[in-house]
């Protein structure tokens, strides 16, 4: 007997003695293929980047994995004392395994075999990290060994607080929330230092299976879940029992966040920011790398915007008809179903998409696609627009599915998206800043950003550039061209342009022509100073990306965007300095280094202990000088003439120093307006994606520059006014209109123009086409007297 019981003992040894030998040939092997856990020590986890307006608000994220980045030392305590009472309450005391907790799980799994009892873990802490961020979740054995492994490892190399780090850093809390700091915005709408012990608790009843306590699906279990999580922080000596006893009584408090932060009048501004930044950057290190982004939005301009251009449109497209519903779903079989599948992507908020459900005599009724599925009623005021002389039942049938936008005073008004389309830039002319761009009516309906992407003939938008490039190389305000038809041989071609209307002036000095944009003028200035010239100066503003230099571009038959033309204007807004347009001021990596700064500036001395009796620093600006400051200034002040008298007197009324020019194409395929005071350079265009004609009012000055008047006069709300600076050395006259010779203060023909030094008015009477001889008219003795005396003023 005592024989057989010692052969069955050295049978149980030997099984041992191989079991154990196995188990150590695996893990020999094992831990030869560990991941280094020593990267841990330098690891961050993917991080969603930020996109910030000019004032400092969230405009938009780009992510992967949204989360934010928490260290350990801004973690509450009662928050850390949730999650280690949820998932490892000896965290603290272990070595990397919690061998007590292993046998008790084992021991509770026992007990609940054949029940319906979920199993219970014991994995601490420690063996997640080790899993989440070096292994996968593989159940297999081999995956264990090495997790466990690790683990140890771990312990004995990182502090409890880096373990804990990594932990809450990492883990997923379900509603694309990755990270404690991002849970708490997501669910609460808070940071983590201002949530309560219930709501930590909560937080931590979820990386064990958000979807099981999805708070608007089992808001119940989700209850249950975090009073279990206080009961073991009780338990565990975290939290007194009364204030436990308080704290169970709350409602679970999540609210339903809004979807992921994105400024929605801003979707083609924060669209060209990100292919800058996915050029710059690369896509996954802008949506994992945690970047600060600081844009140059100006969120209200960019709702004046908007708001100024939209208003353009819809009037404009509204005064050419209804063209019928977006769809149509018949009412006799299940339409709510189709109703549902309806598309209603749309960011302009204020409207929503309906179903008409019956037409009555003077209103229809509608059930609108929303939460509640409202019914209201369109009335006939709100389809006014549309019906003309029609009635509703003429317009709309049962089961159209149409637009409708709600107004201020509860009822609706019947909407469509318009065909017509246009762009809005407004740009800070000293920096190049785009303080607000809108690239079509709406960026869900198209991401083509008209802003930038559309090249498009600018017209007369370009003739103040042939104006700026004649008086950089002789010519003077007091040149005089005569308006009158004209033919130029180009070759065995004959081009002969025409002004609007086919009307004509007669003499005239350049400031009559820029004002009343009249194209022989600007051909014929052209071609004196030489179309090579003028393109030079076009490529210098960077207008053109080709230069092709062709007369007939002098009146903007080129195609350019209207970033460009903004920019170009920029230009002879500030002076004359180079100017690139930027969305962008800076980007700071996640630790908060600066990658990007926009403003190249340097200051030596701006950065010293103390102040010692030195000079205060100076920025230097190291642009360059495109145009002559003396230039630009007689440019701006005939563009003021522009719309003081010109072409856009009677829309633009902003009651302050203004200059723009208008710009219509051939057949009014496009309507523009470029205009800017000392603070903003403000440009729109208006016109459709597959050119067509606007139709004869479709001008820049009727349909562009309303808009530029109504942004603009929202825009510098409040703003004082200011003058535009005008360069030391020049000299102001009074000249006449028509000849170009001084004047007196009474000619109601006179006008103040400023000349460079060394250049007056004219002596004698001459014009462009005499190519130097003066004509019959000559100075008079007056005229001598008031150029040998003194000019109106010297600056």
């Amino acid at each position: 007997m005592f024989r057989l019981i010692g052969y069955f003992f050295s049978i149980a040894c030997m099984g041992l003695l191989l079991c154990a030998a196995g188990v150590a040939v695996l893990v020999a092997t094992v831990q030869q293929d560990l991941p280094d856990y020593t990267s841990l020590q330098d690891y961050t986890p993917p991080l969603k980047s930020r996109l910030y307006a000019s004032n400092g608000d969230v405009v938009a994220e780009f992510a992967s994995e949204p989360r934010l980045f928490l260290p350990i030392q801004s973690v509450p305590d009662r928050v850390k004392a949730a999650f280690i009472s949820a998932e490892d309450k000896n965290f603290y005391q272990h070595n990397g395994l919690d061998f007590i907790g292993l046998a008790r799980a084992i021991t509770v799994n026992l007990t609940n075999m054949g029940s319906d009892k979920r199993m219970v873990g014991a994995s601490t802490i420690t063996q997640q990290v080790a899993k989440n961020l070096l292994l996968t979740s593989d159940q297999t054995m081999t995956r264990k060994i090495k997790e466990a492994l690790l683990s140890i490892r771990m312990e004995g190399t990182f502090s409890k607080d880096r373990i804990l780090e990594l932990y809450l850093n990492q883990i997923f809390f379900g509603q694309r929330s990755y990270g404690i700091a991002q849970a708490a915005l997501t669910y609460f709408g808070k940071p983590v230092s201002e949530i309560s012990i219930a709501e930590a608790a909560y937080l931590a009843a979820l990386p064990k299976g958000p979807s099981n306590y999805n708070p608007f699906l089992y808001e119940k279990a989700a209850v249950e879940r975090r009073n279990w999580v206080i009961d073991r922080m009780v338990e565990n000596g975290y939290v007194a029992a009364d204030l436990a006893l308080a704290e169970k009584q709350k409602p679970l408090g999540v609210v339903r966040q809004p979807a992921p932060t994105r400024f929605a009048e801003a979707g083609y501004f924060i669209d060209d920011v990100r292919k800058t930044m996915v050029d710059e950057l690369g896509e996954q290190a802008l949506y994992q790398g945690g970047y600060s982004i600081r844009t140059t939005l100006d969120p209200r301009l960019q709702r004046e915007a908007r708001s100024a251009l939209q208003t353009a449109l819809l009037a404009y497209d509204e005064q050419r008809g209804y063209r019928g519903p977006i769809d149509h779903i018949d009412l006799v079989k299940n339409w709510q179903e189709a109703f549902a599948k309806i598309k209603t992507d749309t960011d302009v908020p204020d409207w929503s998409v309906a179903i008409v459900n019956a037409i009555d005599p003077d209103d229809a009724e509608l059930t609108l696609k929303d939460a509640d599925n409202s019914r209201v009623r369109l009335a006939a005021a709100g389809m006014k627009w549309a019906l003309g002389k029609k009635k509703p039942r003429d317009l709309l049938k049962a089961g159209d599915v149409i637009l409708v936008e709600k107004q201020s005073s509860g009822d609706y008004r019947l909407r469509q998206f318009p065909k017509v389309q246009g762009a809005l830039v407004s740009m800070q002319p000293q920096t190049g800043r785009v303080v607000a761009m809108v690239g079509g009516f709406s960026y869900t309906q198209s991401q083509f950003n008209r802003a930038t992407q559309a090249l498009r003939q600018p017209g007369s938008v370009f003739k103040p550039i042939v104006y700026a490039a004649a008086l950089d190389n002789g010519f003077s305000p007091a040149t005089v061209i005569r308006d009158e038809p004209v033919e130029f041989r180009l070759g065995d071609q004959v081009w002969a342009p025409k002004n609007d209307g086919d009307s004509y002036a007669g003499p005239q000095t350049l400031r009559f022509g820029i004002e009343h944009s009249r194209n022989v003028m600007a051909a014929k200035l052209a071609n004196a100073v030489g179309m090579d010239t003028v393109m030079e100066y076009a490529d210098r503003l960077g207008i053109y990306d080709h230069r092709t230099p062709v007369l007939s571009m002098s009146l903007g038959s080129g195609e350019t965007t209207l970033m460009k033309m903004v920019a170009a204007y920029s230009v002879i807004a500030n002076g004359g300095l180079q100017v690139t347009p930027s969305l962008i001021d800076r980007t700071q990596d996640r630790t908060g280094k600066t990658v990007f700064r926009q403003d190249q500036r340097q200051c030596d001395n701006c950065n010293v202990e103390k102040w010692d009796g030195q000079s205060e620093p100076e920025l230097t600006d190291t642009r360059e000088r495109v145009l002559d400051p003396m230039t630009a200034y007689q440019t701006v002040s005939m563009m003021q003439g522009v719309v003081e008298r010109g072409t856009a007197s009677r829309h633009v009324k902003l009651g302050r120093p203004v200059a723009g020019k208008t710009g219509t194409t051939n057949a009014n395929h496009d309507a523009w307006f470029v205009g800017f005071t000392p603070e903003l350079v403000t440009g729109i265009y208006i016109g459709f994606d597959e050119p067509s004609s606007l139709g004869r009012a479709g001008s820049g000055g009727g349909l562009a520059a309303p808009v530029f008047n109504d942004f603009m006069s929202a825009a510098l709300d409040k703003v004082p006014v200011s003058n535009f600076h005008v360069p030391t050395g020049m000299t102001a006259y009074l000249i006449s209109r028509t000849t170009g010779m001084a004047t007196t203060p009474d000619d109601p023909d006179g006008v103040q123009e400023m000349f460079k030094p060394g250049t007056t008015p004219a002596t004698y009477f001459t014009t462009l086409e005499d190519n130097g001889a003066s004509s019959p008219l000559v100075a008079s003795p007056q005229t001598e007297k008031i150029l040998r005396e003194g000019a109106v003023g010297l600056f």
